[in-house]
């Protein structure tokens, strides 16, 4: 064994949560995400040698992932098995903070899971794994624009989701004095 092939492995063993992580996003299924992520390990392993004209590892690994859940969405109907809240268990203290925190998960987890999978998988690549739009943008094969427009819809959706009304509905409109006036838009005026 080549000691490049070594280490390698050693780095997907670290990136096998964030590849999870992914999966699930695009996939939405357990069982569909523990099959992408070891074709993709196979056929990262296997196309090694390419390596060399990678930057990100990381990026190339959602890249390889995306097409290979592309492909296999086009090969067969795909059956749900696990709903997205089977992901990994939160491990924490005991306590209100805990329950709390367990809470709050499972709500985004279920708001995450009715998203549309584009929106649902940009989240997970920026607000999650931390990519930049432009990781992102390759990752999915479209323009930058197009990652920041997704981003923004998905980031709005996920709010009404969690909050169970528009966005615009939370927005404090600006208080007017008697009168109809706005605050410092009658200075100087006499009643």
């Amino acid at each position: 064994m080549t000691a490049l092939a070594d280490d390698l492995r050693q780095v997907l063993t670290g990136l096998l949560p964030r590849m999870r992580r992914f999966g699930l996003a695009l996939t939405g299924s357990a069982a569909d995400t523990d099959d992408l992520v070891q074709n993709a390990c196979e056929r990262v392993l296997r196309h090694r040698d390419q390596l060399n004209e990678v930057t990100r590892l990381d990026a190339w690994l959602y890249g390889v992932m995306r097409n290979l859940w592309i492909d296999e969405t086009r090969h067969r109907k795909v059956r749900r098995h696990d709903q997205i809240e089977a992901a990994a268990d939160i491990v924490g203290e005991d306590g209100q903070a805990t329950v709390d925190g367990r809470i709050a998960l499972a709500a985004v987890r279920r708001a995450m899971n009715d998203m549309p999978p584009e929106q649902r998988t940009i989240l997970m690549l920026v607000c999650v794994d931390g990519l930049s739009y432009k990781d992102a943008a390759e990752v999915l094969g479209v323009p930058i624009g197009t990652v920041m427009s997704r981003l923004s819809r998905a980031r709005l959706d996920l709010h009404e989701r969690l909050s169970h009304r528009p966005a615009s509905a939370t927005v404090t409109p600006f208080p007017l004095r008697a009168g109809g006036m706005r605050p410092g838009r009658d200075s100087g005026r006499s009643s």
